[in-house]
């Protein structure tokens, strides 16, 4: 099996469990410190964000592809250069950027935000800076060997510390107030960081191939080359994700703003971007850990398909990559479409997020498809044109979001309009760049069979949720439903050759070899 295809399927299994330990996070914190908490805390967070990508430029990618080239040409000494130029780069930015958000805290609350609580959450924050950018650094490494385990299992690590940090600090908080349990989930996103780290570290110097720390700063020396080829991606890079993560930065400002002048309290329209981005996201955008691990693999294996001029095996990445997103991402999202009240009752003991679900996920395939396409751009070489369509995309969803959310009519659904045109926009863009260069195969059977076999399951699952709920309790029929749509969609996905045998034996084999094998 090869090594993109194992790395793939490693990083989904443990992508699974610390998507599912992410969003148990989330209805943690949803359940300990309701929805205008969860407002203050992803009014928050954006910022962090937003600092951590100036502090990252890019370099985890660019540390993929470099290592990955350098790997395949056998040049150890230059995998050593590209860590010891990285990790200076981050470390220098980390001083710069740390003090700046924690002695900027207070002049953002009250300038920008219209909740000036949002103050305690970012000063939390502040300190896991320097942590997040050498750590990445270290994932950068092991994802350019494609030695996916380091960086699933330290993802998993974080998101188990970070549980069980959440459920001790915020229950300290919560009496001296809302913002206070807020900065308390910040603390606990530190402390998971730092544990992460550690074993990262560890990890590195179990299974390094040189000395890291021998020599360190005479590996600086004639690195000038190493340092440029790291900036052709990383600048690009910073460039797509800057707008990004400026894009999030902006939105709960322009979301505040807009609702402020459709006359909505400042109170309320924290509560309702909580209930949107803290309650209705984190549900339609679970099954994305299939597109993380898609796009960790993707830019070494095609970087290193692209580097002997195989470009048969780029299009075979590509269309298994697109392929698999949609075939994984269609289940979650029919089954969040029909169960989608009972679901955020059960989840958050509140339904403010139904009708965001209803509006946004008969869409959310394409935002799926938007991370592995930005991945497959990248290891082409053309990060530029994914910045262009990335900034394109932000600023087409901020004009939408404040034209609809200022207009009464609208309000806070103006908001998952301008999120939904965002990212259908992004991911068409980057499927159009991508045909420039390498010719991409529709396979049109492929995808009216999905959208059969999709529609066929949720119009049973309706039915059956119904007919469930007069003899059961609601908790019980929901499962029931979900497990018989699950079973059903496979099913038919097998009939009409969706999926083959093979393919489950292989996936199978991989996940339990054969004896001497392992």
């Amino acid at each position: 099996m090869s090594k993109f295809l194992k790395g793939t399927l490693i990083l989904l299994f443990t992508g699974l469990i610390t998507r599912v330990l992410g969003f148990i996070n989330r209805i943690l914190i949803a359940r300990f410190i309701g929805e205008e908490g969860v407002g203050l805390y992803m009014m928050a967070y954006p910022t962090f964000i937003l600092v951590v990508t100036l502090t990252q430029i890019g370099l985890p990618v660019a540390i993929s592809k470099r290592v990955a080239e350098a790997e395949a040409l056998g040049d150890t000494a230059k995998v050593k250069k590209i860590l010891v130029v990285s990790l200076m780069t981050t470390l220098t930015l980390s001083i710069i950027f740390t003090p700046l958000l924690f002695f900027g805290a207070p002049l953002l609350a009250g300038t920008i935000f219209t909740d000036e609580r949002i103050i305690y959450p970012i000063i939390a924050i502040a300190p896991v800076i320097p942590i997040v950018a050498v750590s990445s650094v270290i994932r950068g490494y092991f994802q350019g060997k494609q030695n996916m385990k380091p960086s699933a299992f330290s993802q998993l690590i974080e998101q188990l510390i970070r549980i069980a940090f959440i459920a001790i600090l915020t229950r300290i908080a919560l009496p001296y107030g809302i913002e206070y349990a807020a900065a308390a989930v910040m603390i606990a996103t530190i402390i998971g960081e730092l544990v992460s780290f550690i074993y990262l570290v560890t990890m590195f110097k179990i299974r390094k191939a040189f000395p890291l720390r021998k020599n360190f700063f005479k590996s600086l020396t004639k690195t000038r080359s190493v340092f440029k080829d790291l900036m052709t991606i990383a600048i690009p890079t910073t460039g797509s994700r800057m707008i990004g993560s400026v894009s999030w930065f902006l939105e709960p400002i322009v979301v505040t703003q807009a609702l402020a002048i459709a006359g909505v309290s400042a109170v309320m329209a924290t509560k309702q971007y909580g209930a949107l981005t803290g309650l209705a996201m984190p549900l339609l955008l679970l099954p994305s850990f299939v597109t993380f691990a898609l796009s960790t693999a993707l830019v070494p294996a095609i970087s290193e398909a692209v580097s002997v001029k195989n470009y048969a095996s780029v299009e075979k990445r590509i269309q298994q990559a697109i392929k698999f997103c949609i075939l994984t991402g269609a289940l979650p999202v029919i089954i969040l479409y029909i169960l989608a009240e009972p679901l955020m009752s059960i989840l958050y003991n509140s339904t403010s997020g139904v009708l965001f679900i209803k509006i946004i996920a008969p869409f959310i395939l394409l935002s799926y498809l938007q991370s592995p396409l930005q991945a497959v751009l990248q290891a082409l070489d053309l990060a530029s044109s994914a910045m262009i369509n990335s900034l394109i995309g932000a600023v087409v969803k901020l004009v939408i979001i404040f034209t609809l959310a200022s207009n009464p009519n609208f309000g806070i659904n103006g908001v998952a309009i301008g999120i939904i045109v965002g990212f259908m926009l992004v991911s068409l863009l980057h499927y159009a760049t991508i045909l420039k260069v390498i010719p991409l195969t529709f396979y049109l059977t492929f995808y009216l069979k999905i959208i059969g076999v999709t529609v066929l399951s949720g119009l049973l699952g309706k039915n059956l949720y119904t007919f469930f709920t007069e003899y059961v309790s609601i908790s019980f029929a929901v499962f029931i439903t979900a497990l018989t749509m699950a079973v059903v969609y496979i099913l038919l996905a097998l009939l009409f050759k969706i999926v083959k045998l093979r393919d489950l034996q292989k996936i199978t084999t991989l996940i339990f070899p054969p004896k001497g094998q392992v």
